[in-house]
C-alpha cells in the first residue's frame, strides 16, 4: 500500500461515513417498525427485518475480512458500500415484509465488509503512536449511532417517511465512495492466491444453522427442546467440527486456526464476545424497565440509552489513547471492573423505587466500562497478527461481539420469560389465557393491548412490578460476563503498543509495531497491497 499517495482526511472522512451507515442501520429501524408494519403488514414475521440484518453481516464478515487479506481492502471496502447502497435503495422500494426481509439481508451482506475493513485501513494507515487516537474516533461512531438510530428513525418518520430511514444512506455512501476512490491508494498484490471454498462455504452453514436456531429457537411451532430446534444446534456444531478440520489443512484458511494459540488474540476475541453479551442487555432491557416503571410511551423513552452510549463514546476515546501508553492488559482490567460496578448496580441495587436519576448514572457507569472494548480490543487484536491477517483478524472482532449480543438476546430473554412467568403466577385473578398471552410482559407496555386484554390498572401495575422484577433478575445474572471478562483480561499479559520509529515498519505505514512477549507477534517487514 503506497501510503504517500493517500490523502488521509478525506479516506478517514469515507471511512467514518461508511461505518456510521452500517453502525446506524442497526438502529434506525427500530423505532419506524410500528409505521412500517401497519404500511407492509407482516406483524408475524417483523422480527426478520432485525435478523436478516444480523444474520447476513455475522455470515459475510470474516469472508470480506480474508479476502481483503488477500486481494486488498479497497476493492471490498467499495463493493461492501455498493452492496449496501443497492440493499437500502431496494429497502425504500419494499412493497411488503417479504420483499422488505430480502433487502434487508443485501444490506447486511455490504455492512459485513464495512465494518471489519474500516479498522483494517486505519490500522494500515497509520503509525503506531497514531493508531490509539484513530480507533477511539472510529470506536466512537458505534455509540453516536446507537444515540441518534432511533431518534432519526422517529423523526425522519414522522416528518418524511419511513422509507427515508433507507434512502438517507444514499448520499451519505455516494460520498463514501468518492472519498475512497480519489484519496485512498494501495498497491496490487502480485502473489498468487488460493481461494478456501469449502472454509467458506462450511463458516457460512455453521453460523446460518446457529443463527436461525438462536432466532426461532422458543417461538411458535419452535420450542427450545423440540426436534427441528436441536436439529439446527446440531447441525451448526457438526459444520464447525468439519469448518475446523477444513481450515487445519487448508492451504490459504478463511480463519487461521493458529492465531487462537496466542493469549492475546484469543482472550481480545472472548472479551469481544462477552462485552457484546452485556451490551445487548443494557440495550434492549433498560428502556423497557423504564417504560414499565416509569409509565413513559415508546417515544419518550427512545432517547433513554443516550447516558450509556455517551459514557461509550467517551470511553472509547479513552481507552484509544491508553492504548499508546499503558499495557492492554492494565486499561481492560480497569475496564472490565467498571462495567462489573455498573452490571452489580443494575442488577443488586435498582429497583422500582430507584430514581430516574440514579438509573441514568448506572448506565453511565455502564457505557464507561463498555466503550474502552470498542476501541483497544482492535488495537490488541491488530497488533497480535502479521500483517497477512489483519484483515481476518479485525473481522473476528466484529463477528465475535455480534455473535455475543445475539447468544446475549436469546439467553436473557429466555431468562426474563421465566422469570416472568414465575412472577405472574402470583398475580390474583388472573386467567390462564391472559397469562399465555401476556408471556415476556413487553405487551404490557402497550396501553391498546392492556383494554383488549380486559386488565384493570390494579392488574396492570402488579404485571408491571413483576416485569421490572425479571428485568433486574437477568441483569442479576448479567453480572457473570464482566466478571469472566476481567479474567480473560488478566490473560492478556504484558504486550503494549510501541511506538514507531522513523525507519521502522510502521512508522509511516502499514506496521506491526509491537512488544515481543506474551503474544504479540515478532516485526514483520512491510507489506504492500492489503
Amino acid at each position: 500500500m503506497d501510503v504517500k499517495k493517500s490523502n488521509h482526511r478525506l479516506v478517514v472522512a469515507g471511512l467514518l461515513l461508511g461505518l456510521f451507515m452500517a453502525a446506524l442501520d442497526q438502529t434506525i429501524v427500530s423505532t419506524a417498525m410500528t409505521t412500517i408494519i401497519k404500511k407492509l403488514g407482516g406483524f408475524e414475521s417483523f422480527i426478520w427485518v432485525y435478523s436478516a440484518y444480523m444474520i447476513a453481516m455475522v455470515v459475510s464478515t470474516p469472508i470480506f475480512g480474508k479476502l481483503s487479506d488477500m486481494y486488498g481492502r479497497k476493492r471490498f471496502f467499495l463493493m461492501g458500500l455498493v452492496l449496501f447502497l443497492i440493499g437500502s435503495i431496494l429497502c425504500g422500494t419494499a412493497m411488503n415484509m417479504d420483499q422488505l426481509i430480502i433487502y434487508r439481508a443485501i444490506q447486511g451482506i455490504g455492512g459485513g465488509a464495512l465494518m471489519p475493513i474500516v479498522f483494517t485501513i486505519i490500522f494500515d494507515l497509520f503509525p503506531a503512536e497514531k493508531r490509539g487516537k484513530m480507533m477511539g474516533l472510529f470506536g466512537a461512531v458505534f455509540g453516536v449511532s446507537s444515540v441518534f438510530g432511533p431518534i432519526m428513525g422517529g423523526a425522519i418518520t414522522d416528518n418524511l417517511s419511513w422509507r427515508w430511514i433507507f434512502y438517507i444512506n444514499v448520499p451519505i455512501g455516494i460520498l463514501a465512495i468518492i472519498f475512497i476512490v480519489k484519496a485512498y491508494h494501495e498497491t496490487k498484490v502480485t502473489r498468487k492466491q488460493v481461494i478456501d471454498w469449502a472454509g467458506a462455504i462450511l463458516l457460512t452453514g455453521t453460523i446460518l444453522f446457529l443463527m436461525f436456531g438462536l432466532e426461532l429457537g422458543g417461538s411458535d411451532g419452535w420450542a427450545w427442546d423440540s426436534l427441528k430446534t436441536i436439529s439446527l444446534f446440531v447441525a451448526s456444531g457438526v459444520l464447525l467440527v468439519l469448518f475446523l478440520l477444513a481450515e487445519k489443512y487448508a492451504k490459504d484458511p478463511i480463519i487461521k486456526l493458529s492465531l487462537f494459540q496466542k493469549r492475546l488474540f484469543t482472550s481480545s476475541m472472548v472479551i469481544s464476545l462477552l462485552y457484546g453479551g452485556v451490551m445487548i442487555a443494557g440495550a434492549t432491557y433498560i428502556p423497557i424497565f423504564i417504560q414499565g416503571v416509569f409509565h413513559k410511551t415508546a417515544t419518550e423513552t427512545s432517547s433513554v440509552l443516550t447516558p450509556m452510549m455517551l459514557g461509550v463514546v467517551l470511553s472509547s476515546q479513552i481507552g484509544g489513547r491508553f492504548a499508546t501508553r499503558f499495557r492492554y492488559r492494565d486499561v481492560m482490567v480497569v475496564s472490565a471492573i467498571t462495567l462489573l460496578v455498573g452490571s452489580c448496580l443494575l442488577g443488586f441495587v435498582m429497583d422500582t423505587s430507584t430514581s430516574r436519576l440514579l438509573i441514568t448514572l448506572f448506565m453511565v457507569i455502564i457505557g464507561l466500562g463498555m466503550g474502552v472494548s470498542f476501541s483497544l480490543l482492535n488495537i490488541s487484536t491488530l497488533n497480535s497478527v502479521p500483517p497477512q491477517y489483519k484483515g481476518s483478524a479485525s473481522s473476528l472482532i466484529t463477528f465475535f461481539r455480534t455473535i455475543g449480543s445475539a447468544l446475549g438476546v436469546t439467553v436473557f430473554g429466555t431468562l426474563q420469560k421465566h422469570e416472568f412467568q414465575k412472577g405472574i403466577a402470583e398475580v390474583p385473578n388472573l386467567s390462564p389465557a391472559v397469562a399465555e398471552k401476556i408471556k415476556g410482559g413487553q405487551v404490557l407496555l402497550d396501553p391498546e393491548m392492556q383494554a383488549k386484554m380486559g386488565l384493570s390498572s390494579d392488574a396492570v401495575n402488579h404485571l408491571l412490578s413483576k416485569l421490572a422484577d425479571s428485568i433486574i433478575f437477568i441483569f442479576q445474572w448479567s453480572v457473570i460476563l464482566p466478571i469472566i471478562a476481567l479474567v480473560f483480561a488478566l490473560l492478556m499479559g504484558r504486550a503494549r503498543m510501541e511506538k514507531s520509529t522513523p525507519g521502522q515498519p510502521g512508522a509511516s505505514g502499514p506496521g506491526n509495531s509491537q512488544n515481543q512477549k506474551d503474544g504479540a507477534s515478532k516485526p514483520e517487514p512491510s507489506f504492500h497491497g492489503g
